[in-house]
């Protein structure tokens, strides 16, 4: 039918509002409705239902936790939780603060304040699900680590000029479960379980198409539509957290172009953007709908980021030692978009699982030059003055940490690929419905449209862009703000009516 759009559809249009007086019959009636069953959706249906609200939760998808059930499971979180003062690791909410609205494109005081005093309550709250976080302590630079350990580094707290802002914290809390994808699966089976024992009902194979919206612009509940049925659900309160656009290709090519020519995309075919056009369809604002999450990194090992990174002209532009989706985000930046990592024989070691690929060796940085197509003498002044320096155990152009300084001076010289087209980069979208702290979504005029929330990836809550994004970030942000929208939209949706 005209209103509804296509599994994976790669459109833009908005879904059509639908008027409450043109809806003639309701299949359900609920307080609190939430679209999406990801981390999000499941902490605001909690939260709704413990709050008192009569909750329904439905899921475009066969089974419930969407892109959730892809991650690894960090969670970002930090303030002294149990797990970083279990392993001597001190952290405050005012270092945590000054961290994240250092690393954010916009920053939103109130939210990144919200976000970072409550972060022991939210952790706290996480375990009494029922999730342990295992309390132990990775201390070595890699994208995440390779058993149960607890915490870790998953940003750039240590990195130029952030270790300078704030106390560095290492503040990756992951789920007990070894692997880089899958591992947050576990926390959506406790939270389907907590709303199980709510008395919740969770509606797979159902996904909303339109919202409806009474006469004074409320948003009053939605169309729905599963194979062979549909119909409407009136609700005091709409959460969407309906996840990202990443599989959008017209969304993807009008807004994060650098996506459109990645070789892995973290999402699932539900990611298309559906949740926000159903917000725009109300008349939503969106924000930093042009930033994206990617990468392609080159460590572990990281033996390897005592080399240099240079772009086509043989420049360097980044510290090497920056958390790997802030150097790909300067990669993206670069002409052509193209990069290599370079390392003389003495640091080179291959990556058990590269995801740049290893080009080649050469007796001299001259013969390397000539490859790579690299105007001559660029890359042999830029490879002199880094060892020069690093020999000195200084880098005055990008201060990059004393730890990973080293001089690339015995050949054989290796290079690796870095290049979008070449690597094998990752990611996923950032940007979505703009909302308040409590989740509220906003209108272009900044004015909350009562009725409507959002969370998860098809809100823009933290405002980090690329290169200040944090791995944990979407679990520890989508869970949080979607408990804020669960108990905000419960306290609207069952408040006395006003005489």
């Amino acid at each position: 039918m005209s209103d509804a759009q296509p599994v994976g559809s790669t459109k833009t249009e908005l879904p059509p509002l639908i008027g409450a007086a043109d809806v003639d019959e309701y299949t359900d009636e609920v307080d609190v409705l939430v679209v999406g069953s990801g981390i999000s959706g499941g902490c605001a249906a909690v939260e709704a239902a413990r709050a008192g609200a009569r909750v329904l939760l439905i899921e475009r998808a066969a089974e419930t936790g969407g892109t959730t059930r892809l991650a690894g499971g960090h969670f970002y979180l930090g303030g002294g939780t149990a797990v970083q003062e279990a392993t001597g690791q001190p952290d405050s909410a005012e270092e945590m603060e000054k961290y994240l609205t250092a690393v954010s494109l916009e920053p939103e005081p109130e939210k990144i304040h919200a976000y970072c005093v409550d972060s022991v309550e939210h952790f706290n709250w996480l375990e009494a699900l029922g999730l342990k976080f295992e309390r132990s302590f990775y201390p070595e630079k890699a994208v995440i680590q390779p058993g149960t350990q607890g915490l870790m580094f998953t940003g750039n707290e240590k990195v130029w000029p952030f270790k300078n802002i704030a106390v560095p914290a290492p503040r990756g809390h992951k789920v007990p479960v070894p692997g880089d994808t899958g591992g947050a699966s576990m926390v959506i089976d406790l939270l389907i379980a907590e709303l199980d024992r709510l008395g919740v009902e969770v509606r797979v194979d159902t996904g909303a198409r339109n919202l409806i919206v009474d006469a004074s612009g409320r948003v009053v509940g939605v169309k729905w539509r599963r194979p062979g049925a549909e119909g409407y659900i009136k609700a005091g309160a709409v959460v969407i957290a309906a996840g990202g656009y990443v599989l959008n290709e017209d969304m993807v090519n009008e807004h994060v172009p650098q996506l459109a020519n990645q070789s892995y995309t973290l999402g699932t075919t539900y990611d298309d953007g559906l949740g926000i056009r159903l917000g725009q369809s109300a008349g939503a604002a969106v924000k930093h709908m042009d930033q994206a999450f990617i990468t392609a990194p080159v460590y572990p090992p990281s033996i390897l980021l005592t080399g240099i990174i240079v772009n086509k002209n043989g420049k360097r532009f980044v510290a090497e030692d920056s958390y790997h989706s802030r150097t790909a985000g300067f990669v993206m930046d670069q002409p052509d978009k193209k990069a290599y990592l370079i390392v003389d024989e003495e640091h080179l070691e291959r990556p058990a699982f590269p995801l740049a690929p290893f080009i080649d060796g050469w007796e001299t940085v001259e013969e390397m030059e000539t490859d790579l197509g690299i105007p001559a003498g660029n890359l042999v002044a830029t490879l002199d003055a880094y060892n020069t320096d690093a020999a000195r155990g200084d880098d005055p152009d990008f201060h990059k940490s004393a730890e990973f300084l080293a001089p690339q001076a015995n050949g054989p010289w290796a290079a690796f690929d870095m290049s979008l087209g070449k690597a094998m980069y990752s990611g996923f979208t950032v940007g979505g419905l703009a909302t308040t702290v409590d989740s509220e979504v906003l209108d272009a005029a900044g004015a909350p449209i009562v009725g409507l929330y959002a969370a998860g990836a098809c809100a823009a809550n933290l405002a980090q862009d690329g290169k200040g994004y944090s791995s944990g970030t979407q679990l520890g942000e989508g869970s949080y703000f979607g408990r804020r929208a669960g108990r905000h939209a419960a306290a609207l949706a069952v408040a006395p009516a006003v005489a």
